[in-house]
């Protein structure tokens, strides 16, 4: 009786190791039938991804190209294959990565707290009209400023650029709705540098991307690092010039003359943030935008808010401040993180889940119920603007992708 049932437990334990590993299977060949197809539609260049559950990576993987397109848009005789240890412009991941660790950080020392009013830090907020605006308002988006804003037209570097937002006034009333800005995290960074007496770049080198060994996280990689492996993204600015010139994008601005400034680059970018503000207006470091890293670096960080802020040579984070950051506002997000299952990167995750996207093409999802987290770098700027003048829509994609893995999660429920 007792070598029968030995016999059975073994016979259970290769069945259901087996069938592990085939569901792992499915998902990989689904993943990478998504992209080779993407791929194969010139809808992409490449991409980069890593799914980790637990303490295991599930799948990491590298397809096509770094860098695909001339700035003519014409395929490169010689085009550079991406791997998994290129560095990408991580775009708006900046905001989460690099700005709302660094206030979490600073919240968790006690240095500031999250309704504190931005007025306390800058000055020029110490108005009627703005005196309300706390770094919450500014961390959810509700803070009623611009979503975007020309900087470049009127600075060029970061100092002139604070007070240049400053002197905005508002576009929507304090706390009323979540309009996305790209300002209000310029101005966390403003808080940052102000309460830590740290350029900003600096404070997240000491502070986070140091002690978490994120060594290939960095803004200006150009500067910071001989590397040569950077995905190239856009050919100069092209979108950012239809902004301020086309009405019907919602962004152009009668008062400014979109020919009064002419300072576009004329070359496909690689190493150089692709966002104009970031660019242009803060020498490429800046709260809303400029960070590059590569996957491996950015589940480093990933991992830290998957265990409440723990790391392998103990606390980096206390879950107090984790919890706090990943709590739901009234509008269905987090502190700097995007928790609304609506968005395609989380489509109809369980509750608690969580993440953020980059125009870029760049985007993180996490689902602390499953332990698990997809990372997903794509430059798809570098394919050119399509025929519509704007760059490839990756919502669809990414929700292929996500879902994929959350079949995947549910099957090894079952």
């Amino acid at each position: 009786m007792q070598k029968q049932l030995i016999l059975f437990l073994v016979i259970l334990s290769f069945n259901l190791h087996t069938s592990i590993a085939q569901k792992k299977s499915k998902l990989i060949a689904e993943i990478n039938s998504i992209l080779q197809n993407e791929m194969e539609e010139s809808h992409i260049p490449g991409a980069v991804i890593l799914i980790k559950k637990g303490d295991q990576n599930i799948y990491k993987h590298a397809f096509g190209y770094a860098d695909l397109k001339d700035y003519n848009n014409q395929t490169l005789a010689n085009p550079d294959k991406t791997t998994v240890n290129y560095m990408y412009d991580l775009a708006s991941l900046t905001k989460v990565i690099g700005t709302t660790t660094s206030i979490m950080l600073l919240v968790d020392k006690g240095l500031i707290k999250v309704d504190d009013p931005v007025s306390k830090y800058i000055k020029s907020f110490d108005t009627p009209e703005k005196s309300s605006i706390t770094i919450r308002h500014l961390l959810t988006h509700t803070a009623g400023l611009y979503e975007w804003y020309p900087l470049f037209y009127f600075s060029n570097n970061r100092q002139e650029t604070y007070k240049l937002i400053g002197q905005l006034p508002l576009k929507y009333s304090v706390g009323s709705g979540r309009h996305y800005s790209d300002l209000g995290f310029m101005l966390l960074g403003d808080i940052i540098e102000t309460v830590s007496k740290l350029p900003l770049d600096e404070f997240m080198e000491q502070n986070i991307f140091k002690p978490l060994n994120m060594t290939h996280t960095m803004y200006n990689p150009l500067i910071h690092t001989s590397t040569k492996k950077i995905a190239a993204t856009s050919h100069g600015n092209p979108f950012e010039k239809r902004m301020v010139t086309d009405a019907s994008l919602g962004f152009k601005l009668d008062s400014i003359n979109p020919n009064q400034w002419n300072g576009w680059r004329h070359y496909t970018l690689k190493g150089e943030v692709n966002d104009g503000n970031a660019w242009y207006a803060n020498n490429g470091v800046s709260g809303h935008a400029g960070l590059f890293s590569t996957v491996d670096d950015l589940q480093k960080l990933v991992d830290v808010l998957k265990h409440h802020g723990k790391t392998e040579h103990g606390p980096f984070i206390s879950g107090k401040t984790i919890n706090l950051f990943l709590t739901q506002d009234e509008f269905k997000n987090g502190l700097g993180w995007v928790m609304n299952n609506s968005s395609a990167y989380i489509k109809d995750a369980p509750k608690g889940s969580f993440g953020h996207t980059g125009f870029t093409g760049t985007s993180i999802a996490v689902v602390p119920e499953y332990d698990i987290s997809v990372i997903l770098l794509i430059n798809r700027q570098n394919m050119g603007l399509q025929k519509t003048q704007t760059y490839y829509n990756l919502n669809p994609l990414r929700e292929q992708i996500f879902t994929a893995v959350m079949d995947y999660c549910n099957q090894k429920k079952q």
